[in-house]
């Protein structure tokens, strides 16, 4: 056998799939990976299929079909009132993570430190260490999931390149507010470094709750590179198209990244995106969609022991279970799977430090009858 000396020596088979594959295996509800249950709207099948049948079949521009790129910035314009070039701020992507992977890989080398803030999605730190860097990790303020900008301004020196940003939020829901953007823009201006900013579920947010885009501040907007999916907007996650939005001088080298991990995005996908677009209600009321989900969970376990934190965007909804058990919340988690048959995701695997605040992640991007019946189980533990 060959020497081999893992890159990765401490990650494992990534705990979606660990509770997935507990689900499966004990006929548990799966409330625990983020994908819908439901079907995807037979019309974007359709145009597949259709440019498919057309021939549309081998590779696509290297940064992306230009009639999807059109689209997206038209809708950007349209969203956030910004003027985005299609010809050199919008790069297609083989999902959200690898548009991640490509920015990074593209700005992070050896020694430099990049920003991360727990609860962090699990690809953030492997991504900047696979490149080199080195992942500086920062605790939310628990339980609101703020962050502490002068924490932030103590952690800056002189090798850090970049801070990562998600909102809404992966596990928790929280959002950022205008307030939050503006110290994010002092800092970045102070230093000179980058922002990645993961804005996924920019479609899926609550309660009058606005999304605040780094794209909005144009001297903000000028060290950021914003990350989107189309397939958290359109419920089809298996499809792995989303896109990078940056300035033409960070594009450019996103792109030299981006060539050499997939080269492109396939074609008829990105072209039925495009036309599927052009109908602005395929998208303007995806938040109107998934709060009625998360308000019909919460109606459906009113009168549990579990308590519910704030979400105000995402596919996800945090339940406390302090009043059931003082298990560590990995292990509350099996239990729950194995014995009760409803599975979620232990949010101290969202820490560096593990930090357990006796919480699980639930997703209800999934059937009336599927939360319905998982809440009917939650209500009798």
């Amino acid at each position: 056998m060959v020497s081999v000396q893992s890159r990765l020596p401490d990650v494992g088979t990534s705990i979606f799939s660990v509770m997935s594959k507990m689900a499966l295996e004990h006929g548990a509800i799966n409330l625990s990976q983020g994908f819908p249950d439901f079907s995807i709207d037979e019309k974007i099948i359709q145009l597949v299929n259709k440019y498919m049948l057309q021939g549309n079949n081998q590779y696509a521009p290297m940064p992306g079909s230009p009639s999807l790129r059109e689209r997206i910035a038209s809708v950007i314009f349209k969203t956030y009132k910004v003027k985005v070039d299609l010809e050199t701020d919008v790069t297609v992507t083989a999902g959200a993570t690898e548009g991640l992977f490509s920015v990074i890989a593209a700005f992070v080398g050896s020694g430099d430190e990049v920003i991360v803030f727990d609860t962090a999605y699990d690809s953030y730190d492997p991504s900047i260490r696979l490149n080199g860097g080195v992942p500086v990790h920062i605790d939310l303020n628990y339980p609101d999931f703020s962050i502490d900008w002068d924490r932030v301004r103590n952690k800056i020196t002189k090798r850090t390149r970049a801070i990562i940003i998600n909102t809404p939020h992966n596990p928790t829901g929280t959002v950022l507010k205008e307030a939050d953007l503006i110290e994010l823009e002092k800092i970045v201006l102070e230093h000179n470094i980058l922002v990645i900013s993961d804005e996924v579920y920019e479609r899926l947010i609550y309660d009058n709750t606005k999304h605040q885009s780094v794209l909005t501040r144009p001297a903000l907007a000028g060290h950021s590179l914003a990350v989107f999916s189309f397939g958290k907007t359109f419920h089809a996650t298996g499809w792995k198209c989303g896109y990078v939005i940056a300035p033409a001088y960070l594009s450019k080298e996103v792109r030299r990244a981006h060539q050499f991990i997939v080269f492109s995005v396939n074609t008829p996908v990105q072209m039925a995106l495009a036309e599927y677009m052009n109908e602005e209600g395929h998208y303007l009321h995806l938040g109107k969609f998934y709060q009625e989900k998360r308000d019909f969970f919460l109606q459906q376990i009113k009168g549990s022991s579990f308590e519910p934190l704030p979400s105000y965007g995402s596919y996800f909804q945090l339940l406390s279970y302090k009043n059931i058990s003082q298990k560590g919340d990995v292990e509350m988690a099996e239990e729950l799977t194995k014995k009760f048959k409803v599975a979620s995701i232990p949010v101290s695997v969202f820490y560096k430090n593990e930090t357990d605040n006796k919480l699980l992640r639930f997703c209800f991007a999934k059937k009336e009858s599927t939360l319905e019946k998982a809440a009917t189980i939650l209500r009798s533990i």
